[in-house]
């Protein structure tokens, strides 16, 4: 689906991408950075709206951005900033959308009812835009991205805002496109947990270069000796003989403990000690290392 190839684009003195390379050939993939690091530049370079300085770009086997009306043509974009009309519906305008990429009136008029129902718009669909939330901009804005039922989605800041009932909704939906539907998605965000929910891949970019770029599971590697556990009763008992076999114990708001774990402590161990304090082990997990902590690491920064 997208394959860059050492990709640079330079804005005067400032190289705004610096030898960008990486395949997206599936799945739902966030991408990653703080301001400035050329996420924005990116995208702009997928849609053919910047040409690269120096190296390739290439979308569904068309180069950019001598065949970008190609590309754009099969592809669904999601700004970040506003694109809607104040004076006409939503069902006006995404039928406009659909008649720009070919389609009758009247079957535009049919596709865009079908992704207002699939967005949640309800009966809001035939009131003017200028009357909408920016939570229902957002759903209008993810619609006309899959009015033409692309298989490709470039998603700029998708939750920007939405309540939090409508953020995991839309994040359900990105999943759902993902997993089911088979379509290739691109989520460009700052907020880590929106990638973590509804991403399997990560890209990390930093002063236009790749940094990280993987799977969030092999990413997020569990942390050495450190579990969270939860037991049923005589809590502070169970603590006290933790400390004395060597582990190091925090209590955290959820009411399960973090241990750390001397190397000679054995697994088996917390369901023993649990047993001779008359209590029960619930729960014990590895604890993994972050993304946040990984994405902190990956832009040098604590």
């Amino acid at each position: 689906m997208i394959d860059l190839e050492d990709v640079e684009v330079t804005y005067g003195t400032l190289k705004a991408l610096n030898g960008i390379t990486c395949k997206i050939e599936g799945g739902a993939v966030g991408l990653l950075g703080p301001n400035g690091a050329g996420k924005s530049t990116l995208l702009k370079v997928l849609l053919g709206f910047v040409r690269a300085s120096a190296g390739r770009a290439r979308l569904f086997g068309l180069d950019l951005p001598r065949r970008a009306l190609e590309v754009r043509q099969r592809l669904g974009y999601m700004p970040e900033r506003d694109m809607v009309s104040p004076k006409v519906s939503a069902v006006s305008f995404l039928t406009y959308c659909g008649c720009l990429y070919g389609m009758s009136r009247v079957d535009a008029m049919e596709r865009a009812h079908e992704v207002l129902n699939y967005v949640g718009m309800g009966e809001n669909r035939y009131r003017k835009m200028e009357t909408y939330s920016t939570g229902m901009c957002q759903r209008v804005k993810f619609a006309q991205a899959l009015i033409h039922d692309p298989k490709l989605l470039l998603l700029d800041e998708p939750t920007n805002g939405l309540d939090p009932a409508g953020r995991t909704e839309m994040l359900e939906l990105i999943r759902e496109l993902a997993l089911k539907r088979k379509v290739t998605i691109l989520l460009s965000s700052h907020l880590l947990p929106d990638v973590e929910h509804a991403c399997e891949r990560v890209i990390m970019i930093n002063q236009g270069r790749v940094v990280r770029d993987g799977p969030i599971r092999d990413l997020t590697v569990l942390r050495d000796g450190l579990f969270e556990v939860r037991v049923r009763d005589n809590k502070e008992a169970f603590v006290d003989a933790l400390l004395a076999a060597g582990c190091i114990c925090m209590d955290q708001q959820s009411g399960n403990l973090l241990v750390t774990k001397p190397e000679s402590f054995e697994l088996r161990s917390f369901f023993e000690i649990a047993r001779a304090r008359d209590t029960q082990v619930r729960h014990v997990r590895p604890v993994r290392h972050s993304l946040e902590e990984v994405f902190m690491a990956a832009i040098g920064r604590k």
